[in-house]
């Protein structure tokens, strides 16, 4: 009968492993979600006509001026007339000159009066989409059945999966170049750990796949938003001739050498092990060596490939900003994935030198003062104000991040101190490693004996008990010292192969001395010490379980060792809230940009909403004769778009005042709109009225009312109302 050997090993704290794994993935879904309704990072700094214009003729062309580099083609600016008619050319021209960003698009000849909307979609020079729409109006403000796209560019369902692959590709980045790193420069030894193995190969291939989807979805992100439009061939060809594209063809191809790198990491760096003499210290160093700058090279020109397409590429200094954001960028990875290395080779693996966590401990340091550095200056180059700081979305964001940066740095503090503390690994003692044999031994000798019973029942003499009994013996022997760390795997097997080797022997001896070599006994002698090899080899390995399990146990044991594994876990932790910030980050319009669309924009735009209609009575005196009394002007519902407008007119004694002329005219001075011109039509004495009054934006705006007694008679009195 066959027995499996216990399965042991399984650490107590692989469930916090486990959901330290999921709670990554869950973080990661929430904030991509949050950076779906971020804003974009080219923003319009001017259009001509402007926001909510009013202009007496109606313009040739339409400007649009932008912030930043911005990618167009001919559909990316649509002004529609009232009936949501295209009445453009759609022919962009390119009006940029130096610094100034502008693109026009010319209009047909001849548009009437009326509302028209400007509707635009364009890709930042930092690979975000950016779209937008404001109104202008020839002659009048109108209504308008002007329809926009309900979700903006870049959001919806393919937004969303866009993010999600943002993410796992920096998680990927991070797990493979910080795996690595540690690897090769903390723990040499780690590169035949298959914990650590696994943990590198699943970044590689997390970041190779968030590329390959970030490529098909890039068409329907900064287009359509359609997810079907993912497979369209000729949107995937236009993609690969934007920079964006060359970016992640150009990443897809050196992880074609990191694939190498990993190879030879873990295949013929790892097969060395210590070194025997000079020779093989010298080929060991020169391949540490090679893998290194190997490894430099590929792991910044992955770096690169975010630093030439992002937020680097663009705005000020942008020569300097795209190597600091490598630096930044390699800086992260060592850190937060070397931190990763660490947590799985304290979990996962039997024991890790203290050497070893020393080493990491100063490089995560210098990787620290490297993150603060860079950190520090794009975080002036991208907010660029104190007041931004506080009151844009990625200035407050950028605080979120430099609090988790404290609070991990703070643990790490803990983590230094457990590492100052640290012993080298607890080893099994030689009391535990001499009861560990006379176990293996008492045990072989009960397990062999009930076979040797069954054996001599079979009449294959005593010379095959023998033999059983010493190759079991062996086979424990070597099993007990591998686990308690005296021998090696190939002892196992010499113990097994000896075994075997002694019952063939016994057999034969045996079948001499009886003169009964028949084929028959030869064939029976043959298959019962095949049996014996497997059940002892079988034994061999049970043994080294409970071996490697008692010596987990006293590894366990190690205060100083689990006081650090805690605090690596939870700086992991706090890794995985800083890196779903740090991507959300990447979302957002930078504080420079948002301020200057802010002042575009104007204080006004934001100017609270009334609460009901708007209810304004102004007195008036023309000077003429019956010139004096007052104005009552209602505007209901009293915010932007189409509103009903009353005047009543009233002299000194309180009774309707007919009057021959009342007109009403709306002004925005902050935005340089109007006056906006409105003639309301007579309805009984003392009462006018206009409907469909267009308000084009909320704001502090000037009303004024003109009235007029008689031929010569008149007077204008104004007030400021603010309009939601």
């Amino acid at each position: 009968m066959t027995t499996t050997a216990p399965r042991f090993g399984a650490a107590p704290a692989a469930p916090l492993v486990r959901l330290l794994l999921v709670a990554t993935v869950l973080l990661g879904t929430v904030l991509t979600v949050l950076s779906g309704t971020a804003s974009a990072h080219a923003a319009l700094t001017g259009s001509t006509p402007e926001d909510g214009a009013v202009v007496a003729t109606a313009p040739k062309d339409v400007t649009l001026t932008f912030s930043e580099q911005v990618a167009l083609s001919d559909s990316s600016i649509r002004v529609l007339d009232p009936s949501n008619k295209r009445v453009d050319t759609q022919k962009i021209r390119n009006l940029s000159s130096g610094k100034i960003v502008s693109y026009a698009v010319d209009l047909h000849a001849g548009l009437p009066d009326g509302t028209y909307t400007v509707a635009w979609q364009a890709v930042s020079a930092d690979s975000h989409p950016v779209s937008g729409a404001f109104t202008f109006s020839i002659g009048a403000p109108s209504k308008t059945e002007a329809t926009l796209p309900a979700e903006k560019a870049g959001g919806g369902l393919v937004g969303f999966l866009y993010d999600v692959a943002r993410y796992v590709s920096y998680t990927g980045f991070i797990l493979l170049v910080g795996g690595s790193a540690f690897v090769l420069g903390s723990w040499p030894r780690g590169a035949s750990v298959r914990p650590l193995q696994r943990l590198v190969v699943q970044g590689w291939i997390a970041l190779t796949a968030a590329t390959l989807v970030l490529l098909l979805l890039r068409t329907p992100y900064t287009g359509s938003g359609e997810l079907a439009d993912a497979f369209d061939l000729g949107g995937l060809r236009a993609v690969l001739t934007t920079k964006t594209g060359t970016a992640l063809v150009s990443r897809l191809l050196l992880l074609g050498a990191a694939a190498l790198f990993v190879a030879v990491l873990f295949g013929a760096y790892a097969r060395r092990g210590t070194p025997a003499n000079e020779d093989e210290a010298k080929e060991k160093k020169d391949l540490t060596f090679g893998l290194a700058v190997g490894g430099v090279v590929v792991a910044a020109g992955i770096a690169a490939t975010w630093a030439l397409s992002e937020h680097a590429s663009t705005g000020i200094q942008a020569g300097l900003a795209m190597p600091v954001d490598v630096l930044h960028l390699l800086a992260v990875a060592t850190w937060l994935g070397g931190l990763t290395a660490l947590l799985v080779a304290l979990y996962r693996a039997p024991s890790i030198e203290a050497a070893a966590v020393r080493r990491f401990s100063r490089t995560a340091f210098v990787s620290v003062v490297v993150l603060a550095a860079t950190g520090l200056y794009q975080s002036w180059r991208q907010v660029g104000s104190w007041s931004a700081l506080g009151d844009t979305s990625y200035g407050q964001l950028l605080l979120v991040k430099v609090g988790l940066v404290a609070v991990l740095i703070a643990i790490a503090f803990f983590s230094r101190r457990w590492t100052a503390r640290l012993g080298e690994p607890a080893a099994v003692p030689a009391e535990a490693g001499t009861e560990a044999k006379t176990e293996a031994k008492a045990e072989a000798k009960t397990t062999t004996e009930s076979q040797t019973s069954e054996t001599s029942e079979t009449g294959t003499g005593t010379g095959s008990r023998t033999a059983t009994s010493a190759g079991a013996e062996a086979g424990a022997e070597a099993a007990a010292e591998t686990a308690s760390g005296s021998g090696s795997g190939a002892a196992v097997l010499a113990g097994a192969g000896a075994a075997a080797g002694s019952g063939a022997e016994s057999e034969s001896g045996s079948e001499t001395s009886t003169g009964l070599g028949t084929r028959s006994e030869t064939v029976t002698a043959s298959t019962t010490a095949v049996g014996d090899t497997h059940r002892i080899a079988q034994l061999a390995r049970q043994q080294a379980a409970m071996a490697t399990a008692r010596q987990k146990r006293l590894r366990d044991a190690d205060t100083e060792r689990s006081g650090l594994r805690r605090s690596v876990l939870a700086e992991a932790g706090v890794a995985v809230v800083l890196l779903a910030v740090t991507t959300v980050l990447t979302s957002t319009e930078p504080g420079r940009t948002a301020e200057q669309e802010a002042n575009r924009t104007g204080a006004s735009a934001s100017a609270p909403a009334t609460a009901g209609p708007i209810d304004v009575t102004l007195p008036f005196d023309t000077g003429g004769q019956n010139g004096k009394g007052t104005v009552q002007v209602t505007l209901d519902p009293g915010t932007s778009g189409a509103n009903l407008m009353h005047l009543y007119i009233d002299g000194p004694d309180g009774q309707p005042l007919d009057v021959p002329e009342v007109k009403v005219a709306f002004a925005l001075t902050a935005q340089k709109i109007g006056p906006l011109p409105i003639v309301p039509e007579r309805f009984a004495a003392g009462h006018w009225s206009a409907d469909g009054v267009q308000i084009p934006m909320p704001g502090d705006w000037k009303l004024q009312v003109t009235v007029r007694t008689s031929d010569i008679d008149q007077t204008t009195v104004d007030k400021n109302v603010k309009i939601g």
